[in-house]
């Protein structure tokens, strides 16, 4: 193997570029990224980077000093794929020995506020420029979606001085992450913030002047003046290139437990990647950090002839209104959880999460010596 193409330049592609050449891989690297930018850190832009305090160098992921040889093809995103065959908007085509797709993942939007000004998503660094502008003291925002995002958005929209309200479909935010208790715990956050949070209701469209978004109508017939809106409602794989190549697509890329694809010679790690977990009990999808660092080292291995069995313990964490929160591992309905370390209500604890009495999960704020144990103890099953 002389060449290889990564399609996607963002943590997942840069960190296999980098696995590979910190392995002694000497051929060629070519990275292809659809937004002009070299490589930088993704979850600042709804934190640090999204309130100032950092700018695109603070939020770079290349390290200085550090040699890691790539070509570069950037601002250029990959129409399609034809083997290891790489077609691009440009209409140039890229070939690789091994083509790994690291696409991520693309927000999801809401089709009623198609072309509307003031409604946003966030994903690049471009967003969160354009929030950064409007979220102006006193503006009025309206979150949609209390997941990691939305929660964190919210946090630092109320931090520059916005009034922020937060509106989940769900009675329970993040409920499915953490279960009903601890997620009650987690999302009342907002409300000792400032924040309105508005549980169990949904968005039946939204109000408009000269192209402008002013409010936000919900199901129950109530309207909520909004001068900004930010959909947080998740995000979908970025596969819509791969039509018609051959890559089983099944909310994501299809690979096995090395990071193969249905093409012989295709590879894919990272968000936008489906593979195999014991652990899960079943194919899983995960979008969080770590695993988008630690799945391009295992595709790196594999992609050298020695391949891994990726199938780790899931860990994620959030920042909000200056709470750190870490979760790891897999919650399930009626999974027993027990606060073993602190006080939730200080939003300082540990909650060790336990199914037939083995521990599956662990939750944690501001406590971190007992939940590294923990969660050292979760890998270790």
């Amino acid at each position: 193997m002389d060449r290889v193409v990564i399609v996607g330049a963002s943590l997942a592609g840069w960190s296999l570029a980098r696995s590979l050449r910190s392995r002694g891989f000497g051929g060629s690297i070519e990275l292809i990224g659809e937004e002009p930018h070299r490589p930088y850190d993704r979850p600042p832009l709804s934190k640090a980077y999204l309130a100032g305090d950092l700018d695109l160098d603070g939020i770079s992921l290349l390290v200085a000093d550090e040699d890691v040889p790539v070509d570069w093809r950037l601002g250029v995103p990959a129409v399609g794929l034809d083997g290891t065959s790489v077609a691009l908007a440009d209409g140039s085509t890229v070939t690789g020995d091994a083509v790994v797709i690291a696409t991520g993942t693309t927000p999801r939007s809401l089709p009623s506020a198609a072309g509307l000004r003031g409604v946003h998503t966030l994903r690049t660094c471009a967003d969160a420029d354009a929030l950064r502008a409007a979220f102006r003291p006193g503006a009025r925002v309206v979150v949609i979606g209390a997941g990691f995002i939305g929660a964190e958005v919210a946090s630092t929209a109320s931090k520059l001085g916005a009034s922020v309200t937060v509106l989940d479909a769900a009675a329970t935010p993040m409920e499915h992450a953490f279960g009903p208790e601890m997620a009650a715990v987690v999302t009342a956050l907002h409300g000792l913030n400032g924040v309105s949070l508005l549980a169990g209701v949904s968005v039946a469209g939204f109000t408009s002047a000269d192209g402008a978004v002013t409010g936000v109508s919900l199901a129950d017939g109530r309207e909520l003046p909004a001068d900004v809106v930010v959909v947080g409602i998740g995000v979908t794989p970025a596969v819509s290139w791969l039509d018609g190549s051959g890559v089983t697509l099944d909310n994501g890329v299809v690979v096995d437990a090395a990071g193969r694809t249905s093409v012989p010679g295709v590879w894919a790690c990272g968000d936008v990647a489906r593979y195999p977990s014991v652990r899960a009990g079943g194919p899983i999808r995960v979008e969080h950090w770590t695993h988008a660092r630690e799945h391009a080292a295992a595709v790196a291995s594999g992609l050298l002839g020695e391949p891994v069995e990726y199938d780790p313990v899931p860990y994620v964490w959030s920042e909000q209104y200056g709470v750190m929160v870490q979760f790891a591992g897999f919650v399930r309905p009626g999974d027993e959880v027990e606060v073993v370390d602190g006080d939730p209500a200080e939003y300082r604890f540990v909650a060790a999460y336990r199914r037939a009495g083995k521990l599956v999960a662990v939750l944690g704020a501001r406590i971190p010596r007992t939940f590294v144990r923990l969660r050292r103890e979760l890998v270790a099953g």
